[in-house]
């Protein structure tokens, strides 16, 4: 092993600390953080470290079975920073937080949304399944109560009415849903991770994510797959 392999301070203590206080915290959150607790305890702080410094705590987690993860907003395609227990699947650990129907209309929500083309659902549908609930029927005013919970715990996260996944869900739930919807997830033909909000090519069936195909589209005259070469029909964000 080198001589750098750094120590676990104070320092990376509080970071981690405040992370999983939070849950999840949004890239230049992170970076404030890291120098306000590198200030604070009187570690050596470099602007451009920041994954340096989480690396330190990821091998200090690594026995316990977690480790932070960074992921990226769908929406703005923002980096995000999380705290992944990896001993229990997800579904699991929010066993622990939810009663048995709470958890099936959470999954077959994200059935829905995981099928849907654009990676929402809204809550005239996700409220029609909550009287077809095989544990038992729930009551719609129960079930809109529940995804508010949904949506406080950072499980969902709603726009008008519709719901789809938070970003601490996909970074947190990845593998999970690549591996049980292996047929309908997709990972984004750009970055390579899971796209839920995404745009599909109508020809070859490809997705990408919203800020990904800003991103790629932006110094292309016009906007082509960048698998099938056909034009892309969805309209650029």
């Amino acid at each position: 092993g080198t001589a750098m392999a750094a120590q676990m301070t104070d320092a990376h203590r509080r970071f981690l600390q405040v992370l999983m206080s939070k849950g999840i915290t949004e890239g230049s959150e992170a970076r404030k953080l890291h120098h306000h607790c590198c200030e604070t305890d009187k570690v050596y702080y470099a602007h451009d470290k920041l994954d340096d410094f989480i690396s330190t705590i990821n091998r200090h987690l690594q026995p316990l079975f977690m480790q932070i993860r960074k992921g990226m907003s769908e929406e703005d395609g923002r980096a995000h920073y999380a705290v992944v227990n990896l001993a229990e699947t997800e579904v699991t650990k929010m066993a622990s937080d939810y009663t048995e129907i709470e958890l099936e209309l959470f999954r077959k929500t994200m059935d829905l949304i995981i099928l849907s083309e654009n990676g929402f659902a809204s809550s005239t549908d996700i409220l029609n399944l909550a009287d077809k609930l095989k544990t038992k029927k729930m009551k719609k005013k129960e079930a809109e109560q529940v995804l508010k919970v949904f949506v406080e715990d950072k499980w969902l996260s709603e726009k008008n009415g519709e719901y789809t996944l938070h970003t601490r869900c996909i970074i947190e739930m990845e593998q999970y849903i690549l591996s049980n919807y292996q047929d309908a997830a997709r990972k984004c033909n750009i970055c390579r991770s899971l796209a839920v909000q995404s745009q599909v090519c109508e020809s070859c069936g490809i997705g990408m994510h919203l800020p990904c195909v800003r991103k790629y589209f932006k110094a292309q005259t016009e906007p082509r797959c960048p698998k099938c070469n056909e034009f892309w029909s969805c309209d650029i964000p």
